[in-house]
């Protein structure tokens, strides 16, 4: 029997449905397993995919090298070629220079912090009695000293060795996908348009015409929302994390370095970051000079006010519209699902989302009620 036969019998709509909600069933009641399983399976292409997202997030960079820096290039593979292979450089040499930078302030404000953790925990209990607060804070709980400290994590290290151990390995098998990502990623950029024709040339031989364009606008339109936020959140982290270390070495505070990257790394995640990064810069300069967290705050508040109403619109414009509901249900949910990567990328899959429910579902729903609105009157004059 011919499958087109099949699909002509009267059972056969209702035997895909059944098969249909039985396989749901299935994948629904077991989703831990399947997900545990697609993890497992997804480990293996862990340097190709890091390799693509490596690729996809030096990209930009490239093709403004390739139109504003080698535009004079005559040869296309070659003029994009050398624009990769110089974005790479450039971006492996900008993160050598920021970390050779904030590295050794970084290691100079912990090994200071941690010196002085006694004084800190002393200065902190001398606020806490003075403000009487003691019956809602107990310091000694909260904290203990140095000395204590170190020993709670001497006896830490000696009692899960084991699991160090296991961790380390992991940490080794990290390091090498990321090496692996790395090259593979410069292959990848170099051979995009290639790969980029392959791909476009497998879609049409699958799809008809009017499909593979629709597809093709879908994709370049998720690649621009996608790459736009990706590329001005990096820029105005840092902006924003450089715009701190100034402001609190022209006060003269401490932790400059330490405090300001938590400030750059916390403003890249959506809504509640910047909160974050202000709550932990100025509990640490309170411990240090409560005169100087209290400014900091202010400072802070300044600052995010500045960066929602003036270096967010001048960045992203009005690309990313999505209302404050929708980025805290993505924020939510890409937590629950995809943990800190779910969370940074909450805005952008957020507008995707957006743009995907009002110009495709709800435009053909609008289209599908007035077909049917054109219809009843023709069967109601019948």
């Amino acid at each position: 029997m011919k499958f087109e036969d099949l699909k002509n019998k009267k059972w056969y709509n209702g035997m895909v449905i059944a098969c249909s909600a039985v396989v749901l069933y299935v994948l629904l009641t077991n989703i831990v397993s399947v997900w545990n399983v697609i993890v497992h399976i997804l480990g293996y292409f862990a340097p190709l995919i890091l390799g693509c997202v490596l690729a996809y997030l030096v990209n930009p960079l490239a093709k403004w090298f390739e139109a504003r820096i080698f535009k004079k290039v005559k040869k296309e593979n070659i003029r994009w070629s050398v624009s990769a292979v110089i974005a790479f450089v450039t971006v492996i040499l900008l993160l050598t220079f920021l970390l050779g930078t904030v590295i050794p302030q970084l290691v100079d404000s912990i090994k200071t912090f941690s010196g002085n953790f006694d004084g800190y925990v002393a200065a902190f209990q001398d606020l806490i009695d003075r403000w009487q607060l003691s019956k809602y804070v107990d310091v000694k709980k909260l904290m203990s000293s140095s000395e204590n400290m170190w020993k709670t994590i001497v006896v830490y290290i000696s009692d899960n060795i084991d699991n160090i151990v296991e961790t380390s390995a992991d940490v080794g098998k990290t390091l090498v996908n990321w090496v692996l990502g790395l090259v593979l990623s410069i292959y990848l950029l170099m051979a995009k348009t290639s790969v980029r024709q392959g791909v476009a040339r497998f879609l049409k031989a699958v799809f008809s015409k009017k499909r593979y364009t629709a597809i093709r606008t879908f994709i370049v339109r998720c690649d621009d929302i996608l790459s736009h936020y990706i590329v001005y959140s990096l820029i105005e982290g840092i902006l924003i994390g450089v715009i701190n270390a100034i402001f609190m070495s022209v006060m003269g505070m401490q932790y400059v370095g330490m405090i300001s990257v938590v400030i750059a790394v916390t403003n890249l995640i959506p809504t509640f970051g910047p909160i974050i990064g202000g709550l932990i810069g100025a509990f640490i300069l309170l411990l240090v000079n409560p005169l100087h967290a209290l400014i900091f705050i202010i400072f802070t508040m300044v600052l995010q006010t500045l960066d929602g109403y003036v270096i967010k619109p001048k960045l992203f414009g009005n690309s990313l519209g999505v209302s404050g509901l929708l980025i805290l249900i993505a924020i939510i949910v890409g937590g629950k699902m995809f943990g800190v990567v779910g969370i940074l990328l909450a805005i952008p899959f957020a507008a995707i989302i957006d743009f995907v429910y009002k110009d495709y579902l709800l435009s053909a729903l609008e289209k599908k009620k007035d077909v049917t609105d054109k219809e009843v009157p023709e069967k109601d004059k019948a």
